[in-house]
């Protein structure tokens, strides 16, 4: 099987309901399309989700990207070299991490078209489902139960928190939010938001809330920090932010700074980098979570067979399509009771 032609489509979404976190306001995001052709007439679609704080990419950062390298190198090749193919980007387009993402999952969901399997069962099928948490951003207390309210009615039992701006009022939520729905779920997601002596206070007044995980407190690039915060509260941390790399994976786990990774696939640079590192957690036996950006749902889909193809991975967090207007992909993969169940189609699920 060989590539013989490239082509790529950037679409542009709004939110249907704009979202608050510690560092910006969301309310319209860009995606890149990215379709590579065969010579047996197969297809595989991969998705690019570039964000400035969590990638490091700009849009035209991804599309020069794809017009310098990823078109030549593919073009030509084999995508059964696909761990070449992505070795051989990263001498171009190390900084482009959802640039190389999506190469690699349509290279990934190609070779898995022509085993005539979900990409899931091709990649090891350890679980065929897994529920996912939805995220309730930075609001006004009021409008955080209404929220949670409504996405507990669509069945949703995993609720995940914003803050990281005002520690009095998050600590108010948590509390609101148990004493209204004491069956629920709920994870705390700081976005880098506290300092150290914040962390623990949080932590300290909301023990009787019982949250799961508390999401990168502090800053990325403060690893000792996290670590503090690790080692003084009773709640697992998780990082996010401060793990973008394999190198990222190795100093967190090697110096105990965490308890758990966030694995998002456009800030690793896809599954196959995404497996690397949840074989370090692995080993360091920290939990992992796999979770996403603001993507379509082929995205979505990329990061749902990641995670149910490891068994390492127990969380998700894979809502990032749900807000997005005239999202060009459905149909791959159901979403029932806040549980996502893959395609059985063949690779992502896509066809034309």
């Amino acid at each position: 099987m060989t590539i013989t032609r490239v082509s790529y489509e950037r679409i542009d979404l709004q939110l249907s309901i704009p979202y608050t976190i510690a560092y910006e306001t969301v309310s319209e995001i860009s995606n890149y399309i990215l379709k590579i052709e065969t010579n047996t007439m197969m297809v595989g679609y991969g998705c690019a989700a570039p964000d400035l704080e969590v990638t490091g990419e700009t849009p035209e950062m991804v599309e020069v990207a794809i017009r310098n390298f990823i078109i030549p190198l593919l073009k030509g090749s084999s995508p059964f070299h696909y761990a070449r193919l992505l070795q051989d980007l990263k001498i171009h387009c190390k900084d482009d991490s959802s640039a190389l993402a999506m190469v690699d999952m349509a290279l990934l969901d190609l070779v898995s078209k022509k085993a005539n399997l979900p990409l899931y069962q091709f990649l090891g099928g350890y679980r065929d489902s897994i529920a996912t948490s939805i995220t309730v951003g930075i609001m006004p207390l009021d409008e955080t139960l209404e929220q949670a309210k409504e996405f507990i009615l669509q069945g949703f039992s995993i609720l995940k928190i914003k803050g990281g701006l005002v520690l009095e009022e998050d600590i108010a939520k948590m509390i609101q939010l148990r004493e209204r729905f004491p069956d629920i779920v709920l994870r705390f997601d700081g976005n880098q938001g506290y300092s150290v002596k914040d962390s623990i206070a949080f932590v300290n007044a909301t023990a009787s809330v019982g949250i799961e995980i508390f999401e990168q407190p502090t800053r990325k690039k403060r690893g000792k920090k996290l670590g503090k915060v690790t080692h003084r509260v009773g709640v697992p941390v998780m990082a996010d932010e401060s793990l973008k790399t394999l190198a990222d994976a190795f100093n967190l786990a090697r110096n105990d700074w965490i308890d758990m990774v966030n694995i998002k696939l456009m800030k690793v640079g896809g599954i196959l980098e995404g497996m690397h590192i949840n074989s370090v957690a692995r080993a360091a036996g920290l939990e992992a979570m796999v979770g996403c950006l603001d993507e379509s749902a082929l995205g979505i889909s990329a990061g749902l067979h990641f995670a149910l193809s490891r068994p390492n991975i127990h969380f998700a967090d894979l809502d990032g399509h749900l807000d997005l207007e005239n999202d060009p992909f459905t149909g791959l993969f159901r979403l029932e009771k806040g549980i996502l169940y893959p395609s059985e189609a063949y690779g992502l699920g896509h066809s034309e």
